[in-house]
């Protein structure tokens, strides 16, 4: 009779953590009326349902495994900047230069906004089917395919991400190494080819990071590679009141002459001081520039935002997570990032105006490619970059365990070997293609506004219901026409691009 009492109630389950049996575990839990089969994972993957037990009301929520989430507010907030921060912010001076200065910002300032409202719908996605998953929400929108979709443009838009920071390790750090051994001309030692550096970069720092089994660990790492950029926007600021305008070429010639008399001497010299600076009218800020090169800008400033497939596995690890907590941790991170990208486009314009180049630090190297703190930049973009491509993997990871092995819960193995063979793929692409950019360009164009813009607004439609918001509804209005800006973007890209090819120009910057 006391158990008949009890199921009139309440339904007994008990918690077996780990597959042990523990009879201290076993809680009573109300099942929501409301939200009956709301939780419900339909393709049975057991580790993402263990992992997600929704809350119950005014409880600490239950979770069936002993994975707990345990990242700090503050280190989910490095963890989503740094997976905003990447290799674009070396070239927002050169948008800025083709668009002025008010322009500039205002894109800058739509795409950040738009880029928030993106996660936002992420997020309130997630929240109604209790799915941290980007590829699940995919399933439970448009079922396998929606799953298929969400996995292979997070795979491809990572993976060139990663190519494109282990392409910048590969042609940089040679140069950095080569300056400070103040080594000139060129050297067949093996510590100066970037082959060898990019494969000694990923083994001895990228897969033992890579191999972490939580995201939330990289928090500590993801603080260092901001820093490491903080420092690279204070050293454009203070060199924008060093270098005059118009600056004058570094003269290898003069150098060597120099260096043959007086050792280690390097000399930078101006074209007639500041008389022709005050005269020279390429040295006036413009506040709007169209040319042919300013309608690349909002694809650069588009894929200078792509975060969105690190926003749930970071959601996931977040201690007591919430929505509103998670948006918290998503709108300071882009505002930070915001701040950080406007200010090194500014100055970065501001030192070099229309002779800035689309990665920045080339442009510094012309004046004096021994300059010591620019050599401490660059070092610090290679490491800003290394200690990024971690928190990229881990996406591409997820995505590829939900697509190939659905029902599986976590394996070392397993979760080593996609680490390995994703790092060994990558750093093939980066030694031996020999024009890769042409083809990322093309994954660029299309998954990065699918997932920025149109899967986010498809998924909410299709997953928020009806009943709690019509399809004629202003949220889902916004989420339709949101989409229908993906779309545009997209196209806009692809046009771009394939103009680039047609006419054999290669002007378009870039890079996330």
């Amino acid at each position: 009779m006391d158990s008949e009492e009890v199921a009139g109630q309440s339904e007994m389950v008990t918690i077996i953590p780990n597959g042990k049996h523990n009879e201290d575990l076993t809680v009573a839990v109300k099942t929501p009326p409301e939200d009956d089969g709301r939780y419900e994972d339909t393709e049975g993957n057991v580790a993402e349902s263990e992992e997600f037990l929704p809350h119950t009301d005014r409880k600490k929520p239950t979770r069936f495994t002993d994975f707990e989430g345990k990242t700090s507010f503050g280190m989910s907030v490095f963890n989503l900047g740094n997976a905003i921060m990447g290799s674009g912010i070396l070239g927002l001076a050169y948008a800025m230069a083709n668009t002025g200065i008010i322009l500039f910002l205002f894109l800058l300032t739509v795409v950040a906004v738009l880029s928030c409202y993106s996660i936002h719908l992420l997020l309130k996605s997630s929240g109604v089917v209790g799915i941290r998953a980007y590829e699940q929400l995919g399933y439970r929108a448009f079922g396998t395919p929606g799953k298929l979709a969400a996995g292979i443009a997070i795979t491809l838009q990572n993976i060139g991400a990663m190519s494109s920071y282990l392409y910048i390790v590969k042609y940089e750090f040679p140069l950095v190494i080569q300056a400070f051994l103040n080594i000139s001309g060129k050297s067949d030692e093996w510590y100066l080819n970037g082959n060898y550096l990019v494969v000694l970069v990923s083994v001895c720092v990228i897969l033992p990071l890579a191999l972490m089994k939580q995201l939330g660990y990289l928090g500590y790492t993801s603080g260092f590679s901001l820093s490491c950029m903080v420092f690279f926007l204070c050293v454009v600021i203070y060199k924008k009141f060093q270098i005059p305008c118009p600056f004058f070429e570094f003269s290898y010639n003069t150098t060597e002459s120099l260096n043959s008399s007086t050792g280690m001497e390097h000399s930078v010299g101006y074209q007639n001081g500041h008389t022709q600076m005050e005269a020279d009218p390429d040295c006036s800020p413009r506040m709007f520039t169209l040319n042919s090169q300013t309608a690349y800008t909002i694809p650069i400033l588009a894929f200078a935002f792509v975060c969105h497939p690190e926003v749930l596995p970071i959601y996931t690890e977040l201690r007591n997570p919430t929505k509103r907590k998670m948006q918290h941790v998503s709108n300071i991170s882009i505002a930070v990032m915001y701040t950080m990208y406007f200010l090194a486009a500014l100055f970065g314009y501001l030192t070099f105006y229309g002779k800035v180049e689309a990665e920045m630090l080339h442009t510094y190297s012309r004046i004096d490619p021994f300059d010591t703190l620019i050599l401490c930049v660059r070092l610090a973009v290679l490491t800003a970059v290394t200690l990024t491509v971690p928190i990229v993997l881990f996406p591409v990871r997820r995505a590829i365990q939900q697509m190939l092995f659905p029902n599986k819960v976590f394996n070392w193995l397993r979760h080593i070997a996609i680490a390995t063979c994703l790092l060994i793929l990558i750093n093939l692409l980066v030694i031996f293609a020999p024009n890769i950019l042409g083809i990322f360009g093309i994954i660029g164009a299309t998954s990065a506004p699918c997932l920025i813009f149109i899967f986010p607004a498809i998924f909410y439609i299709r997953i928020v219901p009806t009943e709690e918001e019509p399809m004629r509804s202003t949220p889902k209005i916004m989420a339709a026409c949101f989409a229908g800006l993906g779309v545009l973007f997209m196209t806009m890209s692809l046009s771009f691009i394939i103009i680039d090819w047609t006419t054999g120009s290669d002007n378009g910057g870039g890079g996330h």
